[in-house]
């Protein structure tokens, strides 16, 4: 689907206006949005819009690197959103001229609908423009990054106090799930903040995307949402490492239980097999009282034993 929308000279929003029109016109700008388009729809890309074959390659060939190429007459963007509920990448791509702005997506974008909608109910279209609506989107995509990072941060809130009480497998399953959601994180808002850094220092598109402080702003933003994931990172390999600990101890003390009495009947064991070998010539097997001899001094050695091990503090 091809929609477009066109704001002109004297303020006035005109809704789907053909592609043909548009470009031959002067009175105005105009944003084009190629919203899951056909084979048919992309051919428009080449004719009328006359965009650099690179580029048409690129929003053909995803996912790309968020990245910002410069054109004879237009700079060319690929920004990177996110589906909420998967954390899959999807691109976002973008033609930005001083009379026009031209979105490309092969899938539905929440970030440019809502924008769109924005720009079709406004108050006072004069306000607007290319780079303004360039602003909102890329504002758009990262704010709903927040979220995500927040959604994640409550979940390693639940797996450091496991008040659930889950297993240790179970624990480590979840731990390993979000260090991989964080990875994809990562992969996406570090490249989309050196996009947005390369933006604001940019001379040849720098009067382009005036006022430059909205996109420092956005740019903070990315920083923040950096270090939010690297710190969340760092804290799950904190817990990571504090429930290996724990593990460790935990076989630990069972081990040195086992280890105990283990001990405990390696002397009643050595007992029982020597008057076990059933010689002829074993003088104890002829006492009357030798067997409650015996096992009375097993009884006292398996008890002293005991009592020594319990002073030393290997049972608590």
């Amino acid at each position: 689907m091809i929609r477009t929308i066109a704001i002109t000279n004297d303020n006035k929003i005109h809704i789907d206006i053909p592609i043909e029109d548009l470009v031959r016109t002067k009175d105005c700008w105009y944003w084009i949005d190629f919203d899951q388009p056909t084979k048919e729809e992309v051919v428009k890309l080449r004719n009328p819009l006359m965009f650099h074959p690179l580029a048409i390659e690129d929003c053909l060939h995803t996912l790309q690197r968020p990245k910002l190429d410069y054109y004879e007459d237009h700079t060319f963007f690929v920004f990177h959103s996110l589906n909420p509920k998967t954390l899959e990448k999807k691109e976002v791509d973008l033609f930005l001229a001083d009379n026009y702005l031209v979105t490309f997506h092969e899938h539905s974008s929440m970030e440019i609908n809502e924008v769109w909608k924005r720009v079709k109910q406004a108050a006072n279209p004069s306000i607007l423009g290319p780079a303004n609506v360039l602003y909102h989107i890329l504002d758009k995509i990262v704010d709903n990054y927040f979220p995500l990072v927040y959604e994640i941060e409550d979940i390693l809130n639940d797996l450091d106090e496991n008040s659930s009480q889950q297993t240790m497998e179970s624990l480590l399953d979840s731990l390993f799930d979000t260090r991989h959601d964080l990875l994809s994180l990562r992969h996406t808002v570090s490249p989309m903040r050196d996009l947005v850094y390369r933006m604001i220092n940019s001379q040849r598109i720098i009067e382009q995307i005036t006022p430059i402080e909205y996109f420092s702003d956005i740019h903070d933003h990315l920083l923040k949402l950096t270090e939010m994931v690297e710190a969340n990172r760092e804290l799950t390999t904190d817990i990571r490492d504090s429930y290996l600990s724990l593990n460790s101890h935990e076989t630990n003390r069972v081990m040195k239980v086992l280890t105990v009495i283990t001990t405990i009947f390696m002397p009643l064991t050595f007992i029982a097999g020597i008057y076990g070998m059933n010689f002829v010539f074993m003088p104890e097997l002829n006492w009357k009282y030798g067997y409650y001899a015996t096992l009375t001094l097993m009884l006292f050695i398996g008890f002293g034993m005991f009592l020594w091990f319990w002073k030393k503090g290997w049972f608590k």
